[in-house]
């Protein structure tokens, strides 16, 4: 007979191992538990109305159905603002900023576990694709824009489900996960043209295929419908200029450049202050020793027997995403950076896996973990030591309610409203009738609040971007008739923030957190 005792070990073993497969073994429940951890962290660090730049845009924008915007093709991203769009009228409950920051939170955290995903699938392994989630997770970068209105989690989200689709294609070989990494790709393209080099990689493996004859020409023609279908959003607007403007030329550059950034997406030439900021910002990203399983994991991936087409295919975008970013010289490049930290935190849970399989150790471990959460208490710390390590950043243009080094530094924007106080505030003190120049940094969360609180309808805003409707093209004329017979006001009377004849022409009286201009003295 089995001793009490020997029956409560199996049983207890039986429970253990339950636990372990419900976690390890159940995919489709350790996706579910890594999604909703990231989508905790970003909701409760989300920012909660609307924003600065380009965020402040995409909530204009998005107020206004527009999903074509007027920078160029590039920068319209016309499947996130439709997203957004709806989101307006499906969700119609409180701020519409806060439930378009919570849009990329839900992608944020989508992204984080599509990546946990593709890890175990590639790995087999529940550790080393934590590691790969967390690393991506608490990235700066990524918190950053998972917490803002921001088309960057989207990108990443479809990203890792395009990566899976390859994965999972070349183990089985099924076509059916070329259509859809096909129609993944056409979505990607249809938020952001940085989509564009994974549909290079992408062709490059349907091509070897069709040389090899494991797919057909009458299957690419198919997987090409299939992109066309879920790239629509953007070959509408691609179309609908290329018919008003008949400038093929001209259209093409608008879709690979926006109408102003031609120079800096081409640019080739970098500096050391440059070369500088690239680095700092990837070590601000992985504050954290884990970044050397970077390494470690190119080259296991690399030694490896398995999956080499994976490998060269991700390998060659990490590649390409750093090399685009790292010679951009736009001064919020950083962002670009983004697709360069998603891939790395892939090639990280591989180095983890690869180094946890020589040194099998529980401490191991354990420090691996406790290496992958060092980024918070970086984030807290990052302010206080760039004010005394720059403090020429304090002398530069400073945005009221806005302390840059920890809206900068700090990637969480809980309880952060300070566009929304500013935009406030300077309809306030705006006096009946009057004109703010607003500069593109400002200018949206003033036309944001203005329209969707329905309030001071008698001010006029106009920026280079966007304007009031019924508002005059600031100049020289519109400028004096306002100075002189209302009031005209500016945000910042600084070079490249306010033109030019005025500087020149007029003094500034501020009038928190706005100046009026008034006539020399």
């Amino acid at each position: 007979m089995i001793s009490k005792k020997a029956v409560f070990c199996i049983v207890s073993l039986n429970a253990e191992k339950n636990r372990f497969a419900w976690f390890g073994d159940n995919v489709a429940a350790s996706y579910a538990i890594v999604f909703l951890v990231a989508a905790i962290v970003y909701i409760i660090t989300c920012a909660p109305g609307v924003l600065w730049q380009d965020s402040g845009l995409y909530h204009y924008k998005i107020l206004n159905n527009d999903f074509r915007g007027n920078l160029g093709l590039a920068l319209a991203h016309p499947l996130h603002r439709m997203l957004g769009i709806a989101v307006k009228y499906l969700v119609p409950v409180g701020d519409l900023a806060h439930r378009l920051n919570l849009m990329s939170a839900v992608f944020g955290a989508l992204a984080v576990a599509n990546l946990f995903l593709l890890m175990r699938i590639w790995l087999g392994k529940v550790f080393p694709a934590i590691i790969s989630a967390i690393s991506l997770l608490l990235a700066w970068t990524f918190w950053q824009h998972s917490v803002i209105c921001e088309v960057y989690t989207l990108f990443a989200a479809l990203m890792f489900a395009e990566l899976i689709m390859v994965l999972k294609y070349i183990r089985t070989e099924r076509k059916i996960f070329l259509f859809i990494l096909a129609g993944l790709n056409g979505l990607g393209f249809a938020n952001h043209m940085l989509a564009g080099f994974v549909f290079i990689c992408s062709m490059a493996l349907l091509v070897t295929l069709l040389l090899k004859k494991k797919i057909r020409v009458i299957d690419v023609v198919m997987m090409a419908a299939v992109w066309m279908i879920c790239a629509f959003p953007f070959e509408y607007i691609f179309f609908e200029r290329l018919i008003q403007t008949g400038d093929l030329g001209g259209t093409m550059s608008s879709a690979l450049f926006g109408d102003l950034w031609r120079e800096d997406v081409l640019n080739i030439s970098l500096t050391p202050k440059i070369i500088l900021e690239n680095f700092l910002f990837i070590g601000l990203n992985f504050p954290t020793p884990n970044f050397l399983f970077l390494f470690v994991g190119i080259y296991a991936a690399f030694k490896s027997r398995e999956n080499k087409a994976f490998v060269y295919i991700t390998a060659t975008i990490l590649v390409m995403y750093f090399v685009f970013a790292f010679r951009y010289t736009i001064a919020y490049r950083f962002a670009f950076f983004l697709p360069f930290y998603c891939i790395a935190a892939i090639f990280i849970g591989v180095g983890v896996n690869s180094f946890i399989e020589k040194h099998k150790s529980k401490q191991i471990l354990i420090v691996i973990l406790l290496f992958a959460l060092l980024p918070i208490p970086t984030y807290f710390a990052s302010p206080v030591i760039a004010r005394k390590a720059y403090p020429s950043l304090a002398g530069r243009r400073q945005r009221p309610y806005r302390d840059e080094y920890t809206f900068f530094l700090r990637p969480w924007k809980t309880g952060y409203n300070g566009a929304e106080r500013f935009a406030r505030e300077s309809l306030e003190v705006a006096e009946k009738d009057s004109l703010i120049y607003a500069d593109t940094t400002t200018a949206h969360a003033i036309l944001y609040i203005q329209q969707f609180e329905g309030t001071r309808n008698d001010v006029m805003v106009v920026s280079d971007y966007d304007w009031s409707k019924g508002a005059p093209e600031l100049n020289e004329g519109v400028a004096a008739k306002y100075v002189n017979e209302s009031a005209l006001y500016v945000v910042s009377p600084m070079r490249s923030y306010c033109p030019v004849f005025l500087l020149e022409n007029y003094d500034f009286e501020q009038l928190w957190p706005i100046y009026k201009v008034v006539p020399k003295k």
